[in-house]
């Protein structure tokens, strides 16, 4: 029953600072991307922080939405995971999320499909000073795998976290 209550005593504790956590990410958003969250959006965040579904249509911006939980929830020291539907959003919200993340002091992994390469399992971690004329390794930084899983916020796929699991506990 420990256990239960050290995860109720942590859910309390989000729950109190969630104001100053969502507010902190509205600003430093609008400051480091220029998009500012709409207040339906910061309901968003409260929504899928409380572990509920929130559906949302294209374009109504879900990717904003969802530093609001994962940094509140990150500052809990344990690593969130945001799984998207292929390595394209998982490398594209990442990027572009991850000055948000960074300017809040929080590191960013992107796992990718490790079926396409050579090398095997691919992993990258934001680095805002890493320029490269190839906008697809812009700000990237190729690492291990586990460097990638130590970062505050991981993105990538179903599968990806899936077979890592698996991987890992064979």
């Amino acid at each position: 029953l420990a256990g239960e209550e050290r995860k109720a005593a942590t859910q309390a504790a989000l729950d109190e600072v969630l104001p100053e956590a969502f507010a902190l990410v509205r600003e430093v958003s609008s400051r480091t991307t220029g998009l500012r969250h709409y207040d339906v959006q910061l309901i968003g965040g409260m929504t899928l922080h409380a572990g509920r579904i929130a559906e949302m249509q294209t374009g109504e911006g879900k990717t904003l939405v969802a530093t609001l939980p994962m940094y509140l929830n990150a500052l809990t020291g344990r690593t969130v995971h945001l799984v998207t539907v292929n390595d394209y959003l998982a490398r594209r919200d990442a990027k572009w999320m991850g000055k948000i993340y960074h300017a809040l002091g929080m590191s960013v992994g992107i796992l990718q499909d490790a079926s396409r390469t050579e090398h095997g399992a691919k992993a990258f971690i934001f680095d805002p000073e890493r320029e490269s004329s190839q906008e697809d390794s812009h700000n990237m930084r190729l690492v291990p795998r586990q460097e990638a899983y130590a970062c505050n916020i991981v993105y990538g796929t179903n599968s990806e976290f899936g077979f890592d699991y698996l991987r890992d506990n064979m």
